[in-house]
């Protein structure tokens, strides 16, 4: 049987007369379900054996109440408080620019520049508030302590990011209305200065104004600087060179310094003393200070940790150009569902990237598995002893007691782990765990942690969780192929069926090959593809059974779903979670790995 494997994912629908009609294929058609023998009848796991009858209906909110109360389970906190800091925004424009436009020792100011004077300085204003908030989201040992207090109810730290880039893009949109008032402003300043009796005396006045002063030379290193690091930020340029993100980015140290003297030259004068202060008129420290604090001690704590006794204890080098890392740290404490940032002096002593655990806290070291993808990984592959032109399965490359041939195992340094919204499963009884593709890496820990609790080995603590469904969505089976083991370790182990296992493969296959897998799969306690009990859906899911079902199946029961792949089946999972939800009934909480 020849399938074509893709690293890519598709998740398009599939045309194609053969794939139609397989019986695991999404449909309404009876004839596909008589399709089946009894033994595959047998392999379906509990949510598609109850499928076969009539579909569920999802609950439809009809009084104003009931709406809000399904409009609280996923959505009412997180926009409340971006609804909260929209609001803030508001006030400090409306307030600032009544203050600049009325206040009595800034009338030469006005008469001189017009509107454009009090526009300018509320957007400096609002600027300054921004301040506050674009680096405590970043600030990821402060984010992991929160989310764990009560206050995670009311702000949605697993929203960090976001909140860091709305404000960055507040920034970048409040920085042109500033500068485009001061062009204005420096324009009426040629135009009335007394020496300026030609035009091209009027354009030198105006270019000294950007160029020779102090506020006009840091205010355009600040927006150089800042176009810089919104320019590498945007996602497509970030995916493909991280390294120029990670570096460019760390160019807001020189954007708040020039941003501190900015203020400070006292180039428009107020109409009484005191005409200039530092304290007064150089006022960014003050609201920099809580996030800078903050932020420094975070860095004071990496470099800290980096220095606890880290090595890596066995390189494997799986299929589909993925390297397993396990490695031994001192003084570290996990819990399934984190990830890490991971440094290899080797390759660059400032490059951090941030990796999803795939060990369990049963264990006795951390693991993460990376797919050789960029620049980086690429390095590290090569640094650990991978030769990833020669595939041959898994194969352990390396350990600390036995490295490869003339080849000493690099050095690493490890910060972390940090909080994600994974972390959550086990405040729930009922999950939901989707992955797609390469996305499936969170769930490695979750399932070995949730396995080992289940069972209470290694003196595992016990978990109120009883029943998980895991889904995953992949274009081919063979482009993660180091979780293959995991599965079939869980689904041996699980003999109470509390791990429900569900793959779908979405690539498109030939008629050939479909033909050779409904033959081979007829009768067989194991399908054909995985070698797993659970069979093999060909297609992309449809949610609304698979949540209609989990919600008949638990009724009364608050449902953790969890995801990590793609934007696009985010969002559709997401709006699954609001449209299935019954405030009286079962409940479907949805988080996503955001980091």
């Amino acid at each position: 049987m020849d399938i074509k494997h893709s690293s890519g994912l598709d998740f398009s629908d599939r045309a194609g007369s053969a794939l139609d009609e397989h019986a695991d294929m999404v449909s309404d058609s009876e004839s596909n379900v008589h399709r089946m023998n009894e033994m595959e009848r047998r392999r379906l796991q509990g949510l598609w054996l109850g499928s076969t009858g009539g579909s569920p209906e999802p609950f439809r909110p009809k009084t104003l109440r009931q709406k809000i109360d399904v409009w609280l389970i996923n959505e009412g906190g997180r926009q409340l408080f971006f609804v909260v800091w929209i609001f803030l925004h508001l006030l400090v424009i409306v307030f600032g620019f009544l203050n600049y436009e009325l206040k009595d020792n800034t009338v030469n100011a006005r008469a001189t520049f017009g509107i454009t004077y009090p526009i300018a300085r509320t957007a400096a204003l609002v600027l300054h508030v921004d301040v506050i908030f674009i680096l405590l989201p970043v600030c990821r040992n402060f984010v992991s302590l929160l989310r764990r207090t009560p206050l995670n109810t009311v702000i949605p730290f697993d929203k960090n990011l976001t909140l860091h880039k709305a404000t960055a893009w507040s920034m970048v949109v409040f920085t042109v209305v500033h500068i485009v008032a001061h062009m204005v402003n420096f324009y009426r300043l040629a135009m009335a200065a007394p020496s300026g009796t030609s035009t091209g005396q009027r354009i030198v006045i105006f270019l000294e104004a950007n160029f020779t002063t102090g506020p006009g030379v840091t205010g355009w290193i600040m927006t150089a600087v800042l176009f810089i690091m919104v320019f590498f930020s945007i996602e497509k340029r970030r995916r493909a060179h991280f390294e120029w993100f990670w570096y460019s980015h760390h160019l807001f140290l020189v954007f708040f310094l020039n941003w501190q003297f900015h203020g400070m030259f006292c180039m428009i004068q107020p109409d009484r003393p005191p005409y200039c202060s530092y304290l007064t008129i150089g006022v960014f420290w003050r609201y920099w200070i809580v996030g800078g604090i903050v932020w420094v001690y975070e860095r004071i704590l990496r470099e800290l940790r980096s220095r606890h006794r880290t090595y890596i204890s066995k390189v494997i080098q799986h299929p589909s150009k993925v390297i397993e890392l396990q490695i031994k740290k001192d003084k570290t404490t996990v819990r399934a569902g984190q990830y890490i940032f991971l440094s290899c002096p080797e390759i660059s002593y400032f490059q951090w990237h941030p990796f999803t655990l795939t060990s369990a806290p049963e264990e006795d070291y951390i693991s993460v598995h990376i797919r050789v993808v960029g620049d980086f990984t690429a390095a590290l592959a090569k640094a650990v002893g991978c030769d990833l032109d020669n595939e041959k399965g898994a194969v352990v490359v390396g350990t600390n007691t036995n490295p490869p041939l003339n080849r000493v195992l690099p050095r690493v340094m490890v910060d972390g782990p940090f909080g994600s919204a994974s972390e959550d499963f086990l405040k729930y009884e009922t999950v939901l765990l989707v992955g797609a593709g390469i996305g499936v890496t969170p769930f490695a820990s979750i399932l070995k942690s949730i396995w080992y609790r289940m069972n209470n080995f290694n003196n595992s603590k016990p978990t109120r969780l009883s029943k998980v469904y895991f889904t995953w969505v992949i274009r081919d089976y063979g482009s993660a192929e180091w979780f293959h083991s995991l599965l079939h370790a869980i689904e041996e182990q699980d003999t109470m069926n509390r791990i429900e296992i569900n793959i779908y493969l979405t690539a498109k296959i030939k008629e050939d090959d479909i033909t050779n897998i409904i033959v081979q799969d007829v009768g067989e306690e194991k399908d054909a593809i995985t070698s797993l009990r659970a069979p093999t859906h060909f297609g992309r899911p449809n949610w609304d059974k698979v949540f209609g079902n989990i919600a008949d199946a638990h009724p009364q029961t608050d449902v953790g779903v969890f995801y990590c792949g793609p934007t696009a089946l985010s969002k559709q999972l997401h709006l699954m979670s609001n449209k299935w939800s019954n405030p009286r009934s079962t409940r479907f909480f949805f988080g996503k790995e955001n980091f």
